[in-house]
């Protein structure tokens, strides 16, 4: 059976590609530039237009039609919401896209309405609100983090504000929230949600350019029963990301990825192969069942030699 990974120049789309390694799928690595290091990790490779190309869709469709690909695992966040919306298309040709429903996508893709959905659950959530109304209020104590609303990726565009004077001057703050700054651990968590929520793995992590780069993975009863309550109520389909900060106890939850992670061949080498528990489940009917273990990842870069 054959897989479709898209954006597999970069870190999402490798790291699926690493996870589904040795799994008995025929891999295709899909990408819209033709240097894309995951096209050297697979035995087949297609071009396709970027997600902000009006023939995206088509495109797409087209090259998993032709290579007779049963299962799409999206890499990039911009590809989600097209992808959500066209879902049915794809599943009317006998592929599954991996891929929640827009309201979820709408949600885990704008900050302030993550934030607006904590708070409605009951959920731990920071202080978080668009600019144009705390420009009004100013009534949050510094630091402040300055991020985008929508989108965003590896903490770009994201700053840590001592005072007014710190507000960068070459933004569009009317695209941008506010959001009360959390000390403590970060952690990141994946988790699995298909016929019903099946568990997740948690991830202390240290970063470098917004990329993890020591990854702790841990048991922590109190966050699980956290991630649990989120999927339950979002109804998010396949792998679905949160990230934390941890304070007295207490998870904040900043953001959520409708997708895998960067990390995800990471938590595989933990026990808990998001991938391909989604495969096996969605193709051989198998249900998800994994076995977590604690242990310390280091990540690093490696080179490929393309010929």
């Amino acid at each position: 059976m054959n897989i479709a990974v898209t954006a597999t120049g970069g870190g999402v789309g490798q790291s699926i590609l690493k996870a589904l390694k040795g799994s008995g799928y025929n891999l295709i690595a899909l990408d819209s530039d033709h240097l894309a290091a995951g096209f050297c990790m697979v035995d087949k490779h297609r071009l396709i237009p970027y997600a902000s190309d009006d023939n995206y869709i088509p495109e797409l469709l087209k090259a998993c039609k032709e290579e007779e690909i049963v299962l799409l695992f999206p890499g990039m966040d911009c590809e989600l919401q097209k992808l959500s919306e066209n879902r049915n298309l794809f599943k009317d040709n006998n592929i599954t896209v991996v891929v929640s429903d827009p309201g979820a996508v709408m949600i885990a893709d704008n900050k302030y309405l993550t934030n607006k959905f904590l708070r409605n659950n009951n959920l731990p959530a920071m202080m978080t609100n668009r600019f144009s109304v705390v420009a009004k209020i100013w009534n949050m104590d510094y630091p402040i983090i300055l991020k985008p609303e929508k989108g965003g990726a590896r903490s770009k565009n994201v700053y840590k504000l001592n005072s007014q004077d710190d507000i960068p001057d070459n933004i569009n703050l009317t695209d941008y929230v506010m959001q009360e700054y959390i000390e403590g651990d970060e952690y990141t968590c994946g988790t699995i949600t298909l016929d019903k929520y099946y568990g997740c793995v948690i991830l202390r992590r240290i970063l470098r350019d917004g990329d993890t780069y020591k990854a702790f993975v841990e048991h922590n009863e109190y966050i699980e029963s956290i991630c649990r309550k989120v999927c339950e109520e979002i109804k998010p389909f396949g792998a679905f990301n949160i990230q934390l900060r941890l304070q007295d106890g207490v998870p904040y939850i900043f953001e959520f990825n409708a997708r895998c992670s960067g990390t995800t061949a990471c938590r595989a080498l933990a026990g808990f192969n998001e991938p391909l528990m989604i495969a096996d489940y969605l193709l051989k009917g198998k249900e998800p069942k994994f076995d977590i273990k604690e242990m310390i990842i280091l990540r690093y870069w490696n080179e490929i030699i393309k010929t």
